[in-house]
């Protein structure tokens, strides 16, 4: 995926026919596809659907991890590398200090080190984490290792940021926090994000669109915006509308959840649940 600049209002990613298969022959699985899917500059979009549908695999290939094996994934910007990733399980080095996981990513640009300190140290800061400057990954808590993931990915100032699931193994209030703390960093920054998640509320709270996808092999079956203006906070999950988009959102999900063999791990009625509404495990 060669990035390029294209002027007016083309999209930052845009996604077309994009298929994957693992295997050969008899063995052979269609996981994703056909999904097309455009993406804007400056957009916070929320993929959801069924276990196994392909959302972390689509995201891979978007981070140029992995081959698609049919289609094509564009990323239009201005820079060979535009896009940073935050996995689900932090992707952060146990040997490394906590400024040196952050400035990581800047190392790798050749970044000189005053400047990679600098940018490192203030992301730090932002995120609560300038004491923790010198500390072993060890001896931190799963939020503030979360922190240091989503501080290395936006010490490199991506274009695109992509995050498969980073809050899925935190409890829920700890989640909520950290979905209101990366809302007020993206809403100041205008990052292109691309976010996969199995819970209805997080992509509500943060999405300017929610993509709905299907059981596998995943494409595109839906999209809502949720209709609430930035910048947003915290108090919007309380809001009539937030209940109604959630359980819209559900009643899209709900046959694809049973489709792919999951129904049985989902929640009868996930409405009920206040924090996390899971319809499905992570992809």
């Amino acid at each position: 995926m060669e990035p390029h600049t294209t002027p007016g209002t083309a999209p930052k990613v845009r996604a077309r026919a994009v298929t994957r298969t693992f295997g050969h022959g008899t063995r052979q699985v269609h996981a994703l596809g056909p999904l097309d899917l455009d993406v804007q500059h400056g957009e916070f979009c929320c993929i959801v659907g069924p276990s196994g549908c392909g959302k972390s695999t689509f995201l891979r290939i978007v981070a140029g991890l992995v081959r698609p094996s049919g289609g094509e994934v564009e990323l239009r910007a201005g820079r060979r590398h535009p896009a940073a990733m935050i996995p689900q399980d932090y992707g952060i080095y146990d040997w490394k200090t906590v400024l040196a996981n952050v400035r990581f990513g800047l190392d790798v640009q050749r970044v000189p080190r005053r400047a990679a300190d600098a940018r490192a140290r203030d992301w730090l800061h932002r995120l609560g984490l300038a004491d923790f400057a010198d500390a072993y990954p060890a001896t931190l808590s799963g939020g503030m290792r979360q922190r240091v993931a989503i501080a290395r990915a936006l010490a490199v100032e991506p274009e695109v940021l992509l995050l498969d699931e980073p809050f899925a193994a935190l409890d829920a209030q700890l989640r909520t926090i950290l979905q209101d703390e990366l809302l007020a960093v993206c809403q100041a920054t205008r990052t292109t994000a691309l976010f996969v998640t199995h819970s209805l509320e997080e992509a509500i709270v943060l999405g300017d669109r929610v993509v709905v996808m299907s059981a596998r092999p995943g494409r595109v079956i839906a999209e809502r915006r949720p209709p609430f203006d930035r910048p947003r906070t915290g108090a919007m999950r309380r809001a009539p509308r937030f209940a109604a988009l959630r359980s819209e959102l559900w009643e899209l999900l709900r046959d694809e959840v049973q489709r792919a063999g999951a129904g049985a791990a989902a929640p009868a009625d996930p409405v009920s649940d206040p924090v996390s509404d899971p319809v499905g495990k992570p992809s």
